[in-house]
Parts: structure tokens; C-alpha cells; sequence
């Protein structure tokens, strides 16, 4: 199912790879990749102009929840954040997102072929979920959090942060927490009562970030 990451326009799945290291122990191997980027441009790209689809990359096709965020302008403006929680064959699961956060954000109008050249993406691999013992059972900068909880009508919802929305409004876990509980449609009053009722899921990721400038130096090496 899709989700959306960021909530406002300003504003368990434990598969981990690791590698032995030399004295035995398990060493946590990067998932994300800036190629990973670079093949969500292509895929906007050869939407936007009504070509092929690109190729098949060469990154890992392992299965992994994930998020692609598009960014416009210097100051890197949301332009369009939507990911899963179900775990995704990255190849497929990038291809399908790169455009779905693009054209199907509920919060935006449809990238366009003018704004391209001002875009950046991110793409985000969600690793190492964790039920949180309490709604508090979480640290700001570190995870990124998603919420269970029944709403004034009685029906249950949720709702998403990834790990860098908390510091990038510079929230605290109270009003992250609290903020979650609007983006997921809760409009009564928000009590403490309310609060403990959340279950809580924490979660890490890894993120990549590509400007589209890096994205045309990449394709120009390409070709030499």
C-alpha cells in the first residue's frame, strides 16, 4: 500500500545485509545507492518525454520497503514524497514509485517537463523495524516512526514519518508525535489518554540524495 513520508508541504520487515568483518563480527552493508537516483530520473524523464522505459539497472534487486521523494528548487521544496511498507524488489519497487511520488501525491499537481531540470530525488530504504514499547520509545534524528491508533470515529488509522522530518521542523517527540496524529486524521483533542493508546513502530533508513545537476554529470560520463 502506498504511503505518504512528509506530512506537510513545509513541514517487520527486518531484512539487513551484512558482511563478516575481520574479527568475526556482522558489518551492516549499504543498501542505498546513488544509482538508485539516477535510475529514478531516468524513469521520470522517460515519462515525462513519452519514451521507453530505461533499461533494467544493475543495482541490487533485493526486496526492501522504500520511499522516492522529489525535491524542486535550491531550497529543495517537497515536491512529492510516496513509499511502501511492503517489502519491494527494488528494481520494480523504484520504477513504480519514482513516478507514483511524482504524479500521485494527493498534496501536489503532477511534476512537469518545465520543472525537471530543478528536481532532486531521494530515495529512502527502510531497515531494522522495531515495535516501540510506548509512543515515546523513539529517538529524534535516529528513527523514523509509524503509528496504529483508532480515531474519535472508532476506525483504526495510520500514519508515517520517515527519520528526517522530526529535525527538519525541528519537532520534539510530544509535537511529532502529536503532528502524526493530524497527518493521520485524528481532530478531537489530543490527551494524554489518546497518546498511550498508539502502537508505535520504530524503524532506520538509508537515504540517497541526487541533484539533477549530479544526475547530468553522471549521464555525460556515461558517454565518454
Amino acid at each position: 500500500m502506498a504511503t505518504g513520508c512528509c506530512g506537510t508541504k513545509k513541514q517487520k520487515l527486518n531484512n539487513s545485509s551484512s558482511v563478516p568483518s575481520c574479527n568475526g563480527t556482522s558489518v551492516s552493508q549499504m543498501v542505498a545507492l546513488p544509482e538508485m537516483c539516477f535510475f529514478c530520473f531516468d524513469v521520470l524523464y522517460c515519462h515525462l518525454y513519452n519514451l521507453a522505459p530505461p533499461k533494467t539497472p544493475s543495482f541490487s534487486n533485493d526486496a526492501y520497503p522504500l520511499f522516492v521523494t522529489w525535491a524542486i528548487g535550491k531550497e529543495k521544496r517537497l515536491r512529492g514524497c510516496i513509499g511502501t511498507f511492503n517489502a519491494m524488489n527494488l528494481q520494480s519497487g523504484l520504477r513504480e514509485y519514482a513516478i507514483t511520488s511524482a504524479f500521485k501525491d494527493s498534496r501536489f499537481s503532477p511534476v512537469t517537463r518545465d520543472e525537471f531540470p530543478k528536481l532532486s530525488v531521494s530515495v529512502s530504504i527502510l531497515r531494522h523495524f522495531e515495535d516501540g514499547d510506548d509512543y515515546l520509545d523513539w529517538e529524534v534524528g535516529v528513527h523514523g516512526i509509524r503509528i496504529e491508533f483508532i480515531n474519535e470515529k472508532g476506525n483504526k488509522r495510520t500514519a508515517t514519518y520517515l527519520p528526517e522530518v522530526a529535525s527538519e521542523q525541528g519537532w520534539d517527540q510530544l509535537q511529532t508525535i502529536d503532528s502524526l496524529l493530524r497527518k493521520g486524521g485524528y481532530k478531537a483533542a489530543i490527551s494524554s489518554d489518546v497518546r498511550r493508546t498508539i502502537k508505535l513502530t520504530r524503524y532506520q533508513s538509508e537515504k540517497i540524495t541526487v541533484s539533477y545537476q549530479d544526475y547530468m554529470n553522471h549521464w555525460n560520463s556515461q558517454r565518454c
